[in-house]
């Protein structure tokens, strides 16, 4: 499923950890890794990334030479608008796979690797992992993989893409759906609309588990939980020593598509695991 996969890099902990994360994936999947490097047209450098040709990556990998071994890699170095160069890129080699981190270096003479890593999440087609810079160094584990899921079209975009790494990696997949009363007042009618998001709820985690098995899954397990969808989330990843998260989001064109679904946009700051970002097939047609 991840032929091929992007590892857009600066000079921060959030590369190393995204390269080691790529390089996990890749040498299950047999995947080929490109690490892109892409200087700000809109900054000025501070001597770090003046280079020619592509000698940003190729350093870069130099240093990773160990996580590197035994799986194909392609440096490039770009400049421009950072968030466009790296969604051209993977449109124009067939990328299969972004891989982020999520911090990268602070102040004026460096992109913000955080917020590029924000706009791709929203804009990308393909799915992206963001990885935090201070995860602990190495490969990644997925034994235990957290599937959120509101039965939308956007949360079902992230079946598949589970179904696969679980199956590649024998993965345990929790199926979660999250009851958000918040606005609701307790009365007679608050109970009776408290059933039905209950009802929607199982029916979501319900289908997603049907689906996961008939895509080879061995081991699923289902919650429905009340509470803040986000922290519900959150303490599932405590809860059950999660190990990724794969969540849907919800993209738009033109203006609109940079509203991500706030839950997704939350997780991705906030989670203490790697993130799996997956848009939906029609969610550039969505109103």
């Amino acid at each position: 499923m991840f032929d091929t996969i992007l590892v857009p890099i600066d000079d921060s902990p959030g590369s190393q950890r995204a390269f080691e994360a790529a390089a996990t994936l890749a040498k299950q999947y047999g995947s080929a890794v490109h690490v892109l490097a892409v200087v700000d047209e809109h900054g000025p450098s501070d001597g770090e990334w003046d280079y020619d040709g592509d000698s940003p990556a190729a350093a870069f990998l130099d240093e990773q030479s160990d996580a590197a071994d035994g799986i194909e890699v392609t440096s490039a170095v770009r400049e421009g608008v950072v968030h466009e160069e790296i969604l051209d890129y993977a449109d124009e080699r067939g990328v299969d796979l972004v891989v982020m981190g999520t911090h990268g270096r602070t102040g004026v003479r460096r992109y913000l690797l955080g917020s590029v890593t924000e706009k791709v999440v929203r804009l990308s087609d393909v799915p992206v992992l963001s990885v935090k810079a201070d995860a602990e160094p190495g490969g990644v584990r997925f034994d235990d993989i957290l599937l959120p899921t509101d039965g939308s079209s956007g949360a079902e975009a992230a079946i598949e893409p589970t179904a696969a790494l679980a199956g590649e990696t024998d993965a345990t997949v929790h199926v979660l759906s999250a009851v958000d009363t918040r606005s609701l007042g307790i009365d007679v009618g608050s109970t009776v609309i408290i059933d039905e998001l209950e009802s929607i709820a199982e029916d979501a985690v319900a289908t997603a588990s049907e689906r996961l098995y008939d895509q080879g899954v061995g081991a699923v397990k289902t919650a429905v939980a009340h509470g803040i969808p986000y922290r519900v989330i959150l303490q599932a990843i405590d809860d059950n020593d999660v190990d990724l998260v794969v969540i849907g989001t919800h993209g738009r064109t033109g203006i609109d598509r940079y509203l991500l679904g706030s839950v997704t946009e939350k997780l991705v700051r906030t989670a203490p695991v790697p993130v799996l970002t997956v848009r939906s097939a029609d969610a550039g047609d969505e109103a």
